[in-house]
């Protein structure tokens, strides 16, 4: 028979059921709940997807946990709580690492967990998820602990499947799982990159994504560098009737102009000199597909003009034939340029223009994005505490304030790149290979607001009774810009040269010149 504070825990989940609460709110909930019946330090709530478990709801861990993704074969605890169909607890000598270690808010200097208790939810006989919860303390939980598991985790698998609001039977959350089926099914790859996030911002695009994704227009991503228009492209895709179909994509700011029409089109044996035999266009193996065109603000006019009448009549020569072929392709486009402006300014075709913005989708910078910096920190935390072979790594309080409130110029990319070099850093400055290593705000090197901001007028240098040679001067001045561009730019020549006002090949050639390259 039930104890009473085992029903006074069960009880507000059954009365969820009927509620209308977002699925964030009524994760909260199940959790709060559970560690009013289990006292502990952290509780979590984990979705298995594939073949890694994706935390939807954290209490007593940190914010970044939440951007994790804890592939099931790195974590021998989570295999091991897979492995059986009740409650699991851990011994507190247990050599198993566990992946929460260093995760605990109030760890008060204690970076490992000590006692670990976890239990499988299952929906229709299959494993759905976990529930887990940790203790710093050895001794925290009981027997009874593990019983009252076993019934409260009964019934919050009840009320995910009953509720129709709660993760996989959720319309977004089947939309993922079939997104996550979608990429594992495509040649060449393993596991996706996904879109991760929980702001406003974010939110609003995934919401313009589902609109359009199941549709055939031609969609125009925009965004500054480094804000992730490419994996919004696979999203899309991933999300079209295509899904199936390849899809094929084209960075056009990485091909030197006379071998752009080749790549998009294709080429016949003997067009040019080094054409020794047939090859097939980005169009045509895109066939019935997605072709994402990426940087597509650097395309030549002429190439323009010849990708213009391609959507247009979806036909295309390729270089040196007569003959057409038909091809049935969805276009996805981005560019971090102002391509309105770039049509103003007669560097780009108006009417390519037109075709390409059906639906205009703008990836917001990671700078609007709130504390979806610390859920896409946790993200590549967990990749590199794997590259690495740690068993834990951390951000420190202090450094996840400084995350906060960096100005992040070069977007996601920026911090994808920070967290891999602070890692790396942390770990080449302790005496010995340590087991939980911290990432401390001297590791991030973030610059000040002032250093990362564009220098438009730098100062001059300064007088001296040594005489110096203009030339020196200004080679000295114009390396000194092009290295500020490159550094904010995330070392995106065509980004640089558009900051600087020069042209992508003569910025190469200066560069060069100056020792750059």
């Amino acid at each position: 028979m039930m104890t009473t504070p085992l029903l006074q825990a069960l009880l507000p989940l059954v009365d969820d059921l009927s509620r209308e609460l977002s699925e964030g709110e009524r994760y909260r909930r199940l959790l709060s709940a559970l560690r009013t019946l289990i006292p502990c330090d952290a509780s979590a709530l984990l979705r298995l997807e594939g073949e890694q478990l994706i935390p939807l709801a954290v209490d007593g861990l940190s914010t970044d946990t939440l951007g994790r993704r804890f592939l099931v074969s790195e974590h021998p605890r989570f295999q091991a709580l897979l492995a059986h169909p009740g409650p699991t607890r851990f011994a507190a000598d247990s050599g198993l690492p566990d992946p929460y270690d260093g995760l605990v808010e109030r760890h008060a200097g204690q970076l490992e967990v000590h006692d670990c208790l976890g239990c499988p939810l299952f929906i229709d006989e299959q494993p759905w998820g976990l529930l887990t919860l940790d203790s710093l303390d050895p001794a925290r939980f009981a027997q009874s602990d593990l019983d009252n598991l076993e019934t409260f985790a009964r019934l919050a698998a009840a009320s995910v499947r009953a509720s129709g609001r709660l993760l996989n039977l959720s319309r977004q959350a089947a939309a993922e799982h079939q997104l996550a089926e979608r990429y594992r099914a495509l040649a060449g790859q393993v596991a996706h990159a996904e879109l991760i996030g929980q702001s406003a911002a974010f939110k609003r695009l995934l919401q313009e994504i589902d609109t359009v994704a199941g549709s055939d227009l031609t969609v125009l991503i925009g965004g500054a560098t480094g804000v992730g228009k490419e994996l919004v492209a696979q999203t899309l895709h991933a999300r079209s009737l295509r899904a199936a179909q390849p899809l094929i994509s084209l960075n056009c700011a990485a091909l030197p102009e006379a071998l752009v029409e080749s790549e998009l089109f294709g080429h016949v044996r003997g067009a040019f000199s080094g054409a020794l035999s047939e090859r097939s266009g980005k169009f045509e193996l895109a066939d019935g597909g997605t072709l994402f065109l990426d940087e597509v603000g650097e395309l030549p006019l002429a190439v323009q003009a010849k990708l213009l009448r391609v959507l247009q009549s979806g036909q295309l020569q390729r270089l040196g034939s007569d003959r057409e072929h038909r091809v049935d392709v969805r276009i996805l486009a981005a560019s971090n340029r102002d391509l309105a402006e770039e049509v103003r300014a007669g560097r780009f075709r108006a009417d390519l223009y037109h075709r390409l913005s059906v639906y205009p989708l703008l990836v917001p910078p990671l700078r609007e994005r709130g504390r979806d910096v610390l859920l896409l920190a946790g993200c590549f935390l967990e990749q590199n505490r794997a590259r690495l072979n740690l068993r834990g790594l951390r951000l420190s309080a202090e450094a996840q304030a400084a995350l906060l409130a960096h100005t992040w110029p070069g977007n996601v990319r920026e911090l994808e790149h920070l967290i891999g070099r602070a890692a790396l850093k942390a770990l080449a400055r302790q005496p010995q290979r340590p087991r939980i290593l911290s990432l401390e705000v001297a590791d991030l090197d973030l610059l000040p607001a002032a250093a990362a901001a564009p220098a438009s007028s730098p100062n001059p240098p300064p007088a001296s009774s040594t005489a110096i040679d203009l030339r020196q001067a200004v080679e000295a001045y114009q390396r000194q810009l092009i290295q500020a561009a490159l550094q904010r730019q995330q070392g995106n020549w065509a980004a640089a040269a558009r900051e600087l006002g020069l042209d992508r090949a003569n910025l190469h050639r200066l560069a060069s010149r100056l020792g750059l390259k």
